[in-house]
């Protein structure tokens, strides 16, 4: 994971819950932590990680992840063992 990748993830775990966190850069956050992510219908993205399935929207139009999502995705790090503090 690259310093970009472990910067989304400290952003992911802030506290209040942030709600300028781009999409794409939790998708780069994913892919660097070794993350499978296939498309869905629609706006659907499947992850899997560490034997940990989950199933997102892509927001749209806007680029920005909103705090319900951000939170779930938080939710699904640590279920799949990856920490805020993970440096890998």
């Amino acid at each position: 994971m690259n310093k970009n990748q472990q910067e989304i993830l400290r952003q992911i775990f802030e506290d209040p819950i942030r709600a300028d966190v781009q999409w794409n850069d939790i998708e780069k956050l994913l892919r660097g932590v070794g993350a499978d992510i296939s498309e869905g219908k629609g706006s659907r993205v499947r992850i899997f990680l560490n034997g940990v399935r989950a199933v997102f929207h892509r927001p749209h139009p806007e680029k920005e992840t909103d705090k319900g999502a951000l939170k779930s995705m938080r939710r699904f790090l640590q279920e799949a063992g990856v920490e805020s503090n993970a440096k890998l």
